[in-house]
Order: C-alpha cells, then structure tokens, then sequence
C-alpha cells in the first residue's frame, strides 16, 4: 500500500549528519548528504583511485564506472544524450566556461539579457563580456508581486539578442518562474536560453527537454551532493562551440573540452550515492522492491517531496504573515506550483544580521545577506537592512523544526 506523504522520520536516518541536537535550515547554502553518498566517495577512493583511459583493468573498471555516472546524469534531468551532461567544480565556473566559449561566435553590439533576481553566478560572466562590446540588458521583475512581466522580455529582445539568462527559482523570493513558457519566447526570437536551477533542483525534477532549454545548471552539494556542479546544453549547439580544454582537445570532444582540468572523479563517483538514496526513498514509501531507480519513479518521490516542503513552508509563512513589523520579500503563500520552500522577510525593527544573531544561540542554522543575488537586494532598497534573513528548508527538514524556529523567533522579536 502507497504512503501518500513523506516519512521525514524515516527519511532523516539516511543523513548522518542530522544525527544531532541541531536545525539546518541554511539548505539553499548547502545541504547535508545521505550516508550513500559519503559510502560511494570512500567506495571510489578505496577501489578505483587511478587516472581514466588507461588499459590496465583498474583504470577500465574506473573509466567504466564514471561513464555510467554521466548516463545517470543524463537521465536525471532527462537529457536526450549522456555528451550533454558537462560536470564540474561549482555552477559559476560552468557558467563562466559558457560564457567564454560561447563569446568566441560573438560580435561587438551583440545583447545578452540577465535578470535582477538572480544570484550573480549567472549574471558576472555575461556582464564582462560588455569588455568585447556585448550590450547587456536587465530584465526586472515587478517589486510589488515579485514576478516577471512576459511583456518587459518582450520589449527587452532584439535580432541582435543572443541569449537570455535567467534564475528557476529565485534563491531570495523562492519564486518558481515558467520557464518553459518563456523559452518559448526566447526561442521565437532567435535567441538562447540559460538557467541557473539550482535553488529549484533541491526540490523539483529538472526535465530539461520538457523545459526546452538551451542550457541549465545546478550545484550538487545543494541537492544532497558532494561540492560538484552540472551544465546541460544541447548537443546540437555543444558540439559546434570551440572548448576551453588543451589545444589538441578537438571539437568534437564534448563534454570534455569543457572540462579543463578534468572533473573530480571520486566526486562524480559519489553522485551515485543520491541515485541510491532517492532509489531506496522510492522503495520505501512505495512498497516496491525490485527494479532501480527509474525517471517515473523520481518524479514520484518528487511530489511526495513538494508536498511535505509546501507544509513546513505554510507553517512558517503563516506566522510570518502574522507579525506586523515583518514583510516577506516573495510570495506570501505557500503553493508549491508557484514558489519552493526558501522564505526570505526583513523586520521593520531590527536589522537582518541581529535577528539571525538571536537565533545562533537555538542552535539552528539560517542566515542573512544577499546570498550573491545582489542586483535584487540593492534593487528592492535591502542593502540597508543587511539584506534579508533567510530561512531555506528542504524535505528532510520536519514541523517540529518550524515550531522551534517560531520559537526562537517570537523571543527574538519580542527583544525590540
């Protein structure tokens, strides 16, 4: 018989590190990993510990097990093809690879549109390319319903625009944005499109083909990982673009042209350990116990996952909703087909680091700042209050860790 909603109990056993008297709800920072994950790295480092391509029977076995990582990556996001999945240290340093290498087929006067809501990984390396001549425009969402306006894309694109990068949710808001309605208007344009996912891949399924996306990125260690990253591109657009790997690494050497240095190889061997985790979190709360982890089966767990999340974000925003002195910066309601569980709000009373500074001492980790999404905290007059406080949770967070923070907070507001 199918549990019809998460067992966080259950689901807190796999993370080691939740074995203790302490709140994590700093997720969006980082997040804490199943045992799986730590097993696999030591699995690598103990049996597989050499350099790929060689003919000896350790270095086959290795090269062997890290390209079945990359047919796994693939299906994760459900690329078309394990050649669009480029792996690397962090979501900025694929981006910025991107942007160089993409740049090469460039000319002065040249437009690329970033947004003001998104975390500058996705933004710096498209803005320094305004040194060769590329024009670069802002798209703005509205401050007052914290959206965007399809008509300010539409007056932003030119026939000159090359690409749209753009955030899926907002690591400040926690805004869902439609990406696939507005690929379809990058698209109509003739231009390209980039996402940042990774505040939104700790809680959705990413479906890259289903997005129509032209490239998409997230970080590892925020979706219970170890500290790797994912590009995806199209193949069709990859294989025409020249790398940024060794001279003699050809053009049609991909992802490998875009992985100067190589990737971390007992970390990618590590991802397994999420694929075993989800794998196990399926069998669990389904009752099943033959065959792998399959794409139907994650999205499965996913909307077990977007419905406990939707619980422990409306406990708190409820609350939240309630103080008087306290505006939440992003959606007030807790829909999980419109925002995920990162709630940010400032106090009319008291700066954001003083908040966060009292609740240190319940030994539960939030934070405060810009969080590298500065355009928008400098946009929304923010930076005087030391950016927002910011509480970020994912599936493994439970209500009784929202009550505490409640607590927590009504001693630190009432301190005024």
């Amino acid at each position: 018989m199918t549990k019809k909603q998460l067992d966080v109990k259950f689901v807190r056993k796999q993370f080691p590190a939740l074995d203790r008297n302490f709140v994590f709800m700093d997720n969006a920072g980082g997040s804490q990993v199943p045992g799986t994950v730590i097993k696999r790295i030591g699995e690598y480092l103990s049996h597989y510990n050499v350099q790929l391509g060689a003919s000896y029977e350790v270095s086959a076995q290795a090269t062997e097990n890290l390209d079945k990582v990359m047919v796994k990556l693939a299906e994760l996001v459900n690329a078309s093809r394990k050649e669009e999945i480029i792996v690397g240290p962090s979501s900025t340093i694929l981006l910025r690879i991107l942007s160089i290498c993409l740049a090469r087929n460039w000319q002065a006067g040249d437009e690329v549109i970033i947004t003001n809501s998104d975390h500058e990984a996705n933004v710096s390396c498209w803005m320094d390319l305004q040194k060769l001549g590329i024009k670069v425009k802002t798209w703005k969402i509205n401050p007052d319903t914290f959206e965007f306006d399809m008509d300010d894309l539409q007056q932003l694109l030119t026939k000159k625009t090359k690409l749209v990068a753009m955030v899926h949710a907002s690591n400040i808001l926690g805004t869902i944005n439609p990406i696939k309605k507005i690929a379809g208007i990058v698209h109509e344009s003739g231009s390209l499109l980039c996402v940042d996912g990774v505040a939104y891949a700790p809680h959705r399924v990413v479906d890259v083909q289903e997005f129509d996306v032209d490239f998409y990125v997230y970080s590892f260690y925020k979706t219970f990982g170890p500290h790797l990253a994912v590009m995806y591109g199209k193949y069709e657009i990859l294989k025409e673009l020249d790398g940024l790997n060794h001279y003699f690494i050809g053009k049609d050497e991909t992802p490998y042209k875009f992985q100067p240095g190589n990737f971390n190889y007992e970390l990618s061997y590590g991802l397994n350990g999420i694929f075993d985790y989800f794998d196990t979190f399926h069998k669990f709360h389904f009752n099943e116990e033959k065959d792998n982890l399959n794409r139907e089966k994650l999205i499965s767990n996913f909307q077990l996952i977007a419905a406990h999340e939707e619980k422990l974000s409306m406990k708190l925003l409820d609350y939240l909703n309630n103080i008087k002195d306290v505006k939440i910066i992003g959606m007030q309601d807790a829909d999980h087909d419109n925002r995920v569980s990162t709630v940010s709000f400032v106090h009319d009373k008291f700066l954001s680091s003083e908040v966060v500074s009292k609740i240190d001492k319940f030994n539960i980790g939030i934070r405060y700042g810009d969080f590298y999404a500065k355009k928008i905290i400098n946009d929304l007059g923010l930076i005087a209050k030391d950016g927002v406080i910011r509480v970020s949770m994912v599936h493994y967070n439970t209500l009784g860790e929202v009550d505490r923070l409640i607590g927590a907070f009504e001693e630190a507001f009432a301190k005024s």
